[in-house]
């Protein structure tokens, strides 16, 4: 059996070069095989995963031999970090390899929002109707104030693009300390504020019990009605049904959710989110780009070889 467990999408250059060195299993579908995934995982030393292959105690048993979990992104949810730690497991993430991507599908998604209707108009426009009134009512990014609920390493990087794009930052992280160097590029608040005064609101929180439902009716009543929303974290944080209700009625300007609650979507938010037209929605891609593919995986690999070649 394998060295290495690889059970979803990856770069493949990258791949084939751990490939050279262990014995390999690499199979992208092998994450929704439970019972191949605990097969092969009965040997493996490390397993490379992205956030589908669920990492829990019942995996970790069917892989007593295991001594890192590298994850190709940031997010652990899909990951038993106590029981883990209880196996003497190492969790390695790929901190900062895809920050550049998500800050850019976060700036885009702005854009796009903001302008309304503008980028929108093909149809109209090959049919001959000329309606400009009907697609120049967006606004612009710069002068507005940018959101950003978490800010770590990739909600510094969207701070950055945004004050690039000439937006003022505010941020809210409930763990950051006050004396973190990174509130030296942003204006810390807490959330109600943050969310009473940005025009972007932009969400690199992680997934926990204290921040399920974080945005939720309460603060979609809050929020300026020209605002917009943008979830590229998890699904979960944004009460959906909450936020379609919202966007239904005006109470806000637009969102994009790269990030459900179930992925792949499922037939309730099919019916909660159909016919919503200042709404985006993205299969969990905004980090996914083919750089960042590259050096997440770049990452991840460099952590497994750290691992299997250290003295056991």
């Amino acid at each position: 059996m394998a060295d290495v467990v690889i059970s979803e999408f990856m770069d493949r250059p990258t791949a084939d070069g751990l490939i050279s060195e262990y014995d390999v299993h690499w199979d992208p579908d092998l994450w929704g095989n439970r019972a191949e995934l605990f097969a092969q995982a009965a040997d493996a030393r490390a397993i490379i995963v992205r956030n589908a292959t669920q990492v829990n105690v019942e995996f970790l048993e069917a892989a007593p031999k295991l001594e890192i979990v590298a994850r190709m992104g940031v997010g652990l949810d899909n990951i038993d970090l106590d029981a883990c730690k209880a196996r003497g497991v190492e969790v390695c993430p790929s901190i900062g390899a895809n920050a550049a991507s998500v800050a850019e599908y976060v700036i885009a998604t702005a854009m796009i929002l903001l302008r309304g209707p503008a980028y929108f108009a093909t149809p109209d426009v090959v049919s001959g109707t000329w309606d400009r009134p009907k697609f120049a009512s967006g606004v612009e990014l710069g002068g507005r104030t940018m959101g950003v609920v978490g800010f770590g390493s990739i909600g510094q990087v969207v701070g950055g693009k945004a004050r690039a794009m000439g937006m003022d930052v505010i941020a809210y992280d409930a763990m950051m300390p006050d004396d973190s160097p990174a509130w030296e590029h942003a204006r810390r608040v807490d959330l109600d504020t943050l969310i009473a005064e940005s025009d972007v609101i932009s969400l690199h929180c992680p997934l926990l019990p204290q921040t399920r439902d974080l945005i939720g009716a309460e603060q979609f009543a809050r929020m300026k009605n020209s605002a917009v929303l943008i979830n590229s974290a998890r699904g979960g944080i944004v009460n959906e049904a909450a936020c379609a209700a919202a966007l239904r009625s005006g109470a806000f300007a637009g969102a994009a959710l790269d990030t459900l609650d179930v992925e792949p979507i499922n037939e309730t938010a099919c019916a909660l989110f159909s016919g919503i037209e200042n709404l985006i929605l993205t299969p969990h891609i905004a980090g996914v780009t083919q750089e960042s593919n590259r050096r997440i995986a770049e990452v991840a690999v460099a952590n497994v070889r750290r691992v299997l070649k250290a003295p056991r």
